[in-house]
């Protein structure tokens, strides 16, 4: 599977975004799907993630709260979304999708397809 995700932007400090993530080349519901982000000079991290079906998802604990974004995904349309509320300073960096077989999981060694990264910036 190909993904693209795109969305990204620069916006003030508590503003939103909606990331999307279009998926291509295969059955978009056999895969669990993440997102993932990286600031500059830091590790890639765990942001979110959702089964197939889109009845099971997960939030990090950076983003205090978690309740900030909200993950879901259309398999009609082959897309995920990634909307983000109440943005911080601290949530700039560039976010990735990934896609893999079966359930998600936070470690993104497990995801076999990426997305090609959409570059989020929140102003103080």
């Amino acid at each position: 599977v190909q993904l693209q995700a795109s969305g990204g932007g620069l916006v003030q400090a508590g503003g939103s975004l909606r990331l999307s993530c279009a998926a291509s080349g295969d059955r978009f519901n056999k895969y669990g799907v993440g997102w993932f982000r990286q600031a500059p000079g830091k590790e890639r991290e765990f942001v979110a993630a959702i089964n197939w079906s889109g009845n099971s998802v997960q939030y990090s604990d950076v983003l205090s709260p978690k309740d900030r974004f909200a993950i879901s995904r259309d398999n009609d349309k082959s897309m995920a979304f990634l909307q983000m509320n109440n943005l911080k300073p601290e949530d700039t960096a560039i976010y990735f999708c990934a896609a893999r077989r079966g359930p998600p999981r936070e470690v993104d060694s497990s995801y076999e397809f990426w997305g090609q990264g959409t570059q989020v910036t929140v102003s103080s």
